[in-house]
């Protein structure tokens, strides 16, 4: 069976160059220090325990997030469908990027990507967004589309910060 396309042409490119045309999001954050910390906040990213802390139902055909996977998140009355575009798994670099599908209130992508330095003893979340909107009520009040991006965004860094990461 053949995936629907997603619904943008950029994919993967959260991983580099941020394409023209879109709202750009680069986020960080520090949240620990250690390799414990790194793994941690890793299994969190990866097991969706940090859309969970955000306050979101997920959604996903696994309990980890795999390339070509179609998960949906909601976010009270709305549904948020999405799809992985690629995973990072290195030995200092864990997370993934998702692409939005049908239905996703925007087009574009996100990515979030946990980064140990060994030499600096610090542990970064990095999300990566890059969007415009789907709708066409999402282009009426694209000024609170982006505040709603922006506490989101933060509510995903506060979860991995205290660890919350609710199943």
């Amino acid at each position: 069976m053949d995936q629907e396309p997603l619904t943008y042409s950029e994919i993967g490119a959260t991983g580099g160059l941020l394409p023209v045309g879109y709202h750009h999001v680069r986020e960080r954050a520090v949240v620990g220090t250690t390799r414990a910390d790194f793994e941690a906040a890793a299994n969190a990213v990866m097991t969706w325990g940090m859309h969970r802390g955000a306050g979101l139902t997920v959604k996903a055909a696994g309990d980890t997030a795999r390339t070509g996977e179609d998960a949906t998140f909601g976010f009270g009355p709305i549904l948020v469908p999405v799809r992985v575009v690629y995973v990072v798994d290195e030995p200092n670099r864990a997370g993934f990027a998702y692409g939005t599908r049908r239905g996703h209130p925007e087009c574009g992508e996100e990515s979030f990507i946990v980064h140990f330095d060994e030499l600096g003893n610090q542990v970064r979340l990095e999300i990566t967004a890059f969007s415009k909107p789907g709708t066409w009520w999402v282009r009426l009040g694209a000024p609170i589309g982006r505040l709603v991006q922006g506490w989101v965004t933060r509510r995903y860094i506060r979860a991995v910060v205290v660890r919350d990461f609710a199943r």
